[in-house]
Parts: C-alpha cells; structure tokens; sequence
C-alpha cells in the first residue's frame, strides 16, 4: 500500500498485520480520491475507523489543511503514527485513542468542524448508522460537510434520507462500495453537487 498522489506521492504505508482492518486498495483509494478531488484541497477530513490511516495520510498529502484520525485497536495507532511520521505529515494530523462514539463526543465538546467525513466500521454492524444519527444531530457536519462510507455492497442504506441525508452517489467495486451523502439541503444545492461529480 502506498501514498497515491501529492507531498508525499509512492511513499510505502505500513499496515496492521494479523488484524482484520480491511484495508482500503490503492486502486480503489485512487477512484476514490478522484471523485473528491475538488473538495480535499484545505479541507478539514475526518478519518472514522482508521485502520493504518492510509485515506486521511492521502488527503493530508493531496491538500487537506488538517485530518483527524480514530482508531481504538493500539497496534493501529501505532501504524499510523508511524506512517504519518515517514511521509512528513504528522503536523496537520491529530489522532484520537478511542472507541468512535467517545471521540465523537470528544470532538463535539471542542467544537470541531469538517469538510469531509470517512468511515470505514466493520461490515454488518450498522455502526455507520449510528454515527450518521450522532453526525446529524452534532455540529460537526453542516449541509456542505460530505460523508462517504465504506460498506460491503450487500449494506442496505434506504434508510439515509429518514435520517436527513442525501444519497448523492455510490461507487461499487468487485467487494464493497462507497456510499457519499450530504445533509439535505434545497432542490439546488443538490443539483449542483450532483454537477460536481
């Protein structure tokens, strides 16, 4: 796995070994980072579920002005400290020792804000809708904050839009996908961003 594109561009990542992280490809974190490109330059990027911190390293490295990582295994904080450090990105990154809910709140209580939030929880546990629920309700996302989930495809997601969300693309691939959602917003709000992509 390495550092797709930008400042710190082939760099290699280390990831967990022994450890069922998942982790995201580099040909799918590259078709993902094309389809958000025009929102990651001085954005503030949340990485739910970080894992190695491969996609948060990928936007600091592609412009973000600042990504938070979270994660509650040690062995994969350790591995992202570590491949923070190697690519030189450590100073735009803050990472979070905690379970997601904690850190949420954690988060919540110092008033953060982000452009762009990314989780990747383990299949089949709805914890994504859980933190959708507690995204809504919070003030770190607002009608132009955008938030992608990774999901095995067969994740049902008909529910995004009784929660206040707006589906506005999915991206499948041979074994997961990528759901992107904004909160709802007027009719041309959502148009435009559906121009964007």
């Amino acid at each position: 796995m390495r550092v797709i594109a930008g400042k710190a561009r082939r760099l290699p990542l280390k990831t967990v070994k022994g450890m069922n992280t998942r982790p995201t490809t580099d040909r799918i974190k590259e078709t993902l980072f094309n389809i958000i490109h025009y929102a990651v330059s001085g954005a503030s990027f949340l990485d739910l579920y970080s894992g190695s911190g491969a996609i948060g390293i990928e936007a600091l490295s592609r412009g973000a002005k600042k990504a938070v990582f979270i994660e509650n295994n040690r062995e994969a904080i350790e591995c992202i400290r570590h491949n923070l450090q190697f690519t030189g990105l450590e100073q735009d990154a803050e990472i979070y020792f905690l379970s997601v809910d904690k850190a949420l709140q954690e988060l919540q209580q110092k008033h953060a804000y982000f452009d762009i939030v990314f989780m990747d929880p383990p299949y089949h546990q709805e914890y994504e809708k859980d933190v959708l629920i507690f995204l809504k309700k919070s003030d770190l996302i607002d009608k132009n904050s955008l938030i992608i989930v990774e999901a095995s495809l067969d994740t049902d997601f008909s529910y995004v839009n009784r929660l206040g969300y707006d589906r506005i693309r999915e991206k499948k691939y041979k074994t997961n996908k990528h759901i992107f959602l904004k909160v709802i917003g007027d009719k041309n709000e959502k148009s435009n961003l559906s121009g964007q992509f």
